[in-house]
């Protein structure tokens, strides 16, 4: 039973496209980050944060497979767009607030560890959210790797 239902998942389109542009989203945020940095983070290949977002790229390569695929006007394109539209301001808003204060707790803690010897043992990841412009490029490689995909597989 697993196997093919394994078959019929890595048969769908739609998820392929979106998983390869998650993966190369993840990929591209590593060597972005090393360009910048000089120094490998492979932490990266699985984690949150950073340019290009890569819930971006997920999020838009579906919404745009489903529309190439299955027309622009059709209901499942809609909640995929809405889906989308959700993803993009999560990233930019929620979490990236959530990790701007995490960043504020952790200093906070830092001071009470200095000053008065309280320690909370570990430190809240920071960097959780996306600034705009890493939530844009991770649209644009989703956009960019659903136009690939379906040039390369056609109806």
């Amino acid at each position: 039973m697993l196997p093919s239902i394994l078959v019929d998942i890595l048969a769908n389109r739609y998820f392929m496209i979106a998983l390869v542009a998650l993966v190369l989203a993840q990929v591209l945020k590593t060597f972005y980050n090393y360009w910048r940095t000089k120094s490998w983070k492979k932490t990266l290949l699985y984690s949150t944060g950073g340019m290009p977002s890569s819930h971006s790229a997920l999020a838009v390569s579906l919404m745009v497979a489903v529309g190439l695929y299955d027309g622009f006007r059709t209901p499942l394109f809609a909640m995929s767009a809405v889906l989308a539209l959700v993803v993009l301001h999560d990233a930019v808003g929620i979490r990236r607030a959530a990790g701007q204060q995490a960043e504020a707790i952790n200093f906070l803690a830092g001071k009470l560890e200095k000053k008065h010897g309280i320690k909370l043992g570990y430190n809240l990841k920071e960097l959780l959210g996306h600034q705009p412009i890493e939530v844009v490029a991770g649209g644009i490689l989703g956009l960019i790797v659903a136009l690939v995909m379906y040039w390369l597989i056609p109806l």
